[in-house]
C-alpha cells in the first residue's frame, strides 16, 4: 500500500525547485531550506529531505542513489536472499542424498523391498537371491 503525500507534487516541485534557485542568496542550504519552508508552509527537515530527493534523482551529488535505483537495488537483495536460501536447501538436499548413498553401500542388503511389505533386517548376510538369508 502506497502512502499518500500531505503535500501535492506540484508544490513539492515548486519548493525545492526554489531552494536550489535561491540557495546562493543565503549563507548555506539550509538557511536557505528554513527560509523557503516556512514561507511553504512544510517543515524545514521535510523540504531537506525533498531536496536531497531531487538532487539523487538529477544526478546532483556524487554517490546518491535516485529513487528508481534504489528500487532496482532492493529487488536485487531481495532476489539475492532468494537465491542464497535456495542455495543452501539444494546443498544440504545434495549432503543428504551423498550420505545416504554412502550409508546404502555401507549397509547393504540390510534393507530391501519385498512385494507385500518393508523388511528391515539386523544383520543377515546378503544371499544371492537379494533377501535375507533362509527367505527365497
Amino acid at each position: 500500500m502506497t502512502r499518500r503525500g500531505r503535500y501535492p507534487a506540484e508544490m513539492r516541485e515548486r519548493a525545492v525547485r526554489l531552494v536550489l534557485e535561491h540557495e546562493g542568496e543565503y549563507s548555506s542550504q539550509w538557511a536557505a531550506i528554513t527560509s523557503i519552508a516556512q514561507k511553504c508552509g512544510t517543515t524545514a527537515e521535510t523540504l531537506r529531505k525533498w531536496v536531497r530527493a531531487a538532487e539523487a534523482d538529477g544526478n546532483g551529488k556524487a554517490g546518491a542513489v535516485s529513487s528508481d535505483e534504489r528500487a532496482r537495488l532492493r529487488e536485487l537483495e531481495r532476489e539475492n536472499r532468494e537465491l542464497r536460501r535456495a542455495n543452501e536447501i539444494l546443498k544440504a538436499a545434495s549432503a543428504f542424498f551423498a550420505f545416504m548413498s554412502r550409508s546404502r553401500r555401507l549397509v547393504g542388503w540390510l534393507v530391501f523391498r519385498c512385494p507385500a511389505e518393508l523388511w528391515l533386517v539386523p544383520d543377515a548376510p546378503p544371499t544371492r537371491q537379494g533377501g535375507p538369508a533362509g527367505m527365497t
